[in-house]
């Protein structure tokens, strides 16, 4: 390189926010509300400092001269709708007028001297009122306050940044009663008060908010807004000395659905019979915004011409190697006006990036671009222009920049292929050395996936001579690039070539086979791989697990906590909404939690469950369809006749694509749903599982570390529960009846099993806080009561836990007795029985007779048990069930008789389900 060529870093600074790192796209985005308030960065509140930054192309001069006209009684439109593409100026252009219209002398401002000349006035300078609606910063459910009124709509809100308290009143009806005000009020406020800039922004947003709403907002209807834009349209046309700004977005991000759609059609068939369209910046117009946002002004000019001739220079020299239009003098004109950015990077960037839909013009190109430069700066770049191979997509930032625009499938493409210390690029220029010494790979490569990757073009790819064009730089030589370019072609997995013409896509050739396979399959198929997965993958020790049950009958009612990991069917066939996921979750949850086939479920606090969710099933649903059309390719290779490195590419893609199938099932079974007792009633509360480890160490972790399941409960957790929900006045409580509840019921806690309160007992009682008997007998003793020592604790039919109090009576009561039935030995003495005395003899005393036990039996009509057990459990249970200590036991016996007898399959499926309802007897007989 010659010593006159300097690279770009020595020739012009970037702002200081830029190769410092501390841009964000909100400090490109001009933000109306922002600047009302007082809010906004000094460089759009600041009038001077904004028309400083401010490229004032040919469309913005026209609006500000017109707006100046228009406002001084001199002529000019006086509707300017501002209809552009996504992030293409629309703020940025009314904030213009915004701040011209403020008394600003016009030939104090930067770019001042092109108004001037246009108005012809040296002196120039406009006073108007300005009334500013956002309609993205407007609440229409809340009236806005101002010190001495309050306005509900933006008719009401508009009337009073005109005039104040007198312009309000003239609307103030109307905006109470949420209905538009006549054209005649609207033209006498503008009159009044003239002159007056009005700027409605994102009134789309606004309207998109209210459409459909049949309650009364205080903004009024869609209806109202809609009547009340046609009114004020009139009235600015036949005033004076008004002019409405009105921006209509051109693109879909910013319409929305049919809400936005509809007020969009509207607006534009309401302004569309008064308005000026307007489009403020060209493709070359952007280029130079760009270049004086990021850049500063300060420029070393001699040594930018010097690289701009030697550019200039190699296309013309090379003409058959590069575009025609390359060496051109418009061209050499245009890198002037672009520099230290070249043109065909600009290009890129505006023809093809920005015509995505999320990709925003200005704002977009200026948020990347921040990226790349800085990027380039921290890491001494010695390029003499920024090119398309300059662009950094090794680099984090700059490469989340653009593989934001993209499908997520893009991000393995770039590593794989394009750049990167991974990428094929990259390893081709290390092995080969004079290819590295230049980056050469790595630099076209660059190029063709900033010219292919958004794929917006008729023609797919670009041609050879615009490569050379985005890589080529002085006194590089040519034909190492174009060796470059042929080695990428021969070895790169994603690189596709016809012709002149290369592109990177997202599949290589086999892909495409797959991506078919994988779109005709079936949903069952995809399920039963999912079921299959869920089913092997290596469950928690310890506790019961269910994998993807299709019913709720599938899952027996048992005494022990069960995890229950729902069947993935319905969110992978219906590709549901989150929303309608949740819904569908939760609902399977209640189905299971409720019910066990056709009969209430018992033991429902033994349930918990481990769901999908709705929008990571999608992700996993095509992972799964990508997994087995890659095992049907493999399957299929001899058919498909494939060779020896597609054959390796297939088993590449078939592990990577089982990978993901892993990753994205834990991804999607991420919800553990938890039944929990909320004031009266069940709630169903979903923890959301993070990490990387599967869902069953995920959700067990949950489970223990928030203590949703208890394996060991501690004596003191059980007696709160004795006295929150059980003890009431009873001395003692069945133990196998406090299990049922804790089964039974939500609010109790939930234990792991039964031991795990075996456990909590065996310590109450050996710490003494409770007693334990193996039974109570007729009398209302205690046999075999343990208190404040080891005890053999059973969950038997008679066990009972008592009162620390009442137990510790019964044991003192008995030690007396004890003491005075034994006989003490004493060395050489004989003591003689002792023989009770005539005052130790009492005489007992009747006991008052208590009936202890009911029995009843009764017979029922088989055509109506429901009914007439209904009525059973109503007039008789109920009545037994209401005293928290009784022991209530109901038996139903069944007793069929048939003269022919029962056929094998009948009495095969009767004694299965008696045997899963647990019978204690059954069976058939020949009598």
């Amino acid at each position: 390189m010659p010593d006159q060529l300097l690279p770009w870093r020595k020739v012009i600074q970037p702002h200081l926010e830029v190769y410092s790192g501390r841009y964000s796209k909100d400090k490109f985005a001009a933000d109306l509300a922002a600047v009302m308030s007082g809010e906004a960065q000094n460089e759009y509140r600041d009038p001077y400092e904004f028309f400083r930054r401010t490229y004032l192309t040919e469309g913005l001069i026209n609006l500000l001269v017109m707006g100046y006209n228009r406002l001084r009684g001199l002529g000019g439109n006086p509707v300017v709708q501002l209809q552009t593409n996504f992030g293409g100026g629309k703020t940025h252009s009314m904030l213009a007028l915004y701040h011209m219209s403020d008394n600003l002398p016009l030939a104090q401002v930067a770019g001042g001297a092109a108004l001037i000349e246009r108005i012809g006035d040296l002196n120039a300078r406009l006073k108007a009122r300005r009334a500013v609606f956002v309609g993205s910063n407007s609440d229409a459910t809340k009236p806005r306050q101002y010190p001495d009124c309050t306005v509900n709509t933006m008719w009401g809100d508009l009337a009073y940044q005109i005039g104040g308290l007198e312009a309000y009143d003239a609307v103030r009806i109307a905006d109470q009663a949420g209905v538009s005000p006549g054209a005649e009020t609207m033209l006498e406020i503008l009159e009044r008060h003239s002159p007056v800039l009005i700027i409605i922004d994102e009134l789309i947003a606004y309207a998109r908010n209210i459409y459909g709403n049949n309650e009364k907002l205080p903004s009024g209807s869609f209806d109202s807004v809609m009547t009340f834009m046609q009114v004020l349209t009139e009235a600015v046309k036949r005033s004076s000395r008004s002019l409405l700004l009105i921006s209509i977005p051109d693109s879909n991000i910013e319409i929305g659905g049919e809400g936005g759609r509809s007020a969009q059609q509207m607006l534009a068939k309401i302004v569309g019979r008064v308005e000026s369209v307007w489009k403020p910046i060209t493709p070359y117009e952007s280029f130079a915004i760009v270049r004086r946002r990021l850049f500063t002004e300060q420029v070393d000019e001699k040594a930018r011409d010097a690289v701009i001739r030697a550019f200039h220079n190699i296309y013309k020299q090379n003409k058959s190697e590069f575009p025609l239009d390359a060496s051109n003098s418009d061209y050499l004109e245009l890198m002037r006006q672009t520099y230290p950015i070249h043109p065909e990077l600009m290009t890129r960037l505006y023809e093809h990036w920005a015509t995505l839909e999320n990709f925003q013009r200005t704002r977009g190109l200026l948020s990347l671009m921040a990226a790349v430069i800085h990027q380039l700066w921290q890491s001494g770049n010695q390029d003499l222009m920024i090119m398309p191979s300059s662009v950094p997509l090794d680099d984090a930032h700059v490469r989340d920049e653009l593989l934001g625009y993209l499908p997520d499938n893009w991000g393995p493409i770039v590593d794989s292929d394009v750049d990167g210390d991974k990428s094929k690029a990259y390893q081709i220029d290390r092995e080969v050395q004079m290819l590295g010494n230049e980056q050469a790979c790595r630099r076209v490569a660059r190029a063709i996936f900033m010219a292919s990757a958004p794929a917006t073009q008729q023609q797919r790819g670009i041609d050879e001579k615009r490569i050379r064009l985005a890589v080529v730089q002085p006194n590089k030589s040519v034909s190492i690039f174009n060796d470059a370019l042929h080695r990428l072609s021969n070895e790169s997995v994603y690189l596709y070539t016809d012709g002149t013409r290369y592109w990177y896509d997202t599949r290589p050739t086999v892909n495409r086979v797959a991506e078919e396979r994988a779109q005709m399959l079936r949903a069952e198929q995809v399920c039963e791989e999912a079921r299959r997965r869920l089913r092997e993958l290596r469950r928690p020790q310890g506790i019961r697990v269910h994998v993807a049950p299709r019913e709720s009958g599938d899952v027996p009612d048992e005494q022990e906590a069960c995890l229950i990991v729902l069947d993935p069917r319905e969110l992978l066939v219906s590709r549901m909404t989150s929303s309608e996921g949740q819904s569908k979750v939760k609902a399977e949850v209640r189905k299971y939690y409720e019910t066990r086939g056709d009969t209430a479920r018992v033991h429902r606090n033994m349930l918990l469950f481990i769901a999908p969710e709705a929008r990571a099933a999608a992700n996993w649903e095509s992972a799964l369809r990508s997994y087995l059309a890659w095992q049907s390719i493999k399957n299929d290779r001899e058919q498909l006749n494939l060779d020896a490195q597609q054959e390796r590419q297939v088993e590449a893609r078939l592990k990577e694509a089982n990978e993901t199938v892993e990753a994205r099932m834990n991804e999607t079974y991420s919800l553990l749903i938890v039944p929990m007792q909320r004031d009266d009633t069940v709630e169903f509360v979903a923890y959301t599982l993070k990490g990387t480890d599967d869902f069953y160490r995920r959700a067990m972790s949950v489970l223990n570390q928030d203590e949703l399941l208890i394996r060991s409960l501690s004596s003191q957790a059980l007696l709160n529960v004795l006295k929150q929900h059980t003890w009431g006045e009873n001395q003692h409580w069945n133990l196998k009846q406090l299990w049922g509840h804790f089964t039974q019921y939500v609010y109790f806690p939930r234990l792991l099993n039964g031991e795990a309160l075996l456990h909590a007992v065996r310590e109450s009682v050996k710490e003494g806080l409770l007693g334990y008997a193996r039974r109570v007998r007729e009398n209302g003793k205690y046999e075999g009561l343990v208190l404040g020592s080891q005890a053999d604790v059973q969950l038997s039919e008679e066990a009972v836990i008592v009162r620390p109090e009442v137990a510790r009576a019964q044991l003192e009561a008995a030690q007396p007795a004890a003491a005075s039935s034994a006989i003490p030995f004493r060395f050489g003495l004989e003591v003689p029985e002792r023989s009770a005395s005539s005052d130790e003899v009492h005489t007992a005393q009747p006991l008052p007779i208590v009936k202890r036990r009911y029995h009843g039996r009764v017979k029922l009509n088989p055509l109506h048990a429901n009914a007439e057990m209904s009525s059973v459990v109503e007039e008789i249970l109920k009545h037994f069930l209401n005293f928290s200590d009784a022991q209530v036991e109901l038996e139903l016996e069944i007793s069929a008789r048939r003269a022919e007898g029962f056929d094998e399959s009948l009495m095969r499926d009767i004694n299965e389900n008696s045997r899963s309802l647990k019978f204690t007897s059954y069976g058939f007989e020949e009598d």
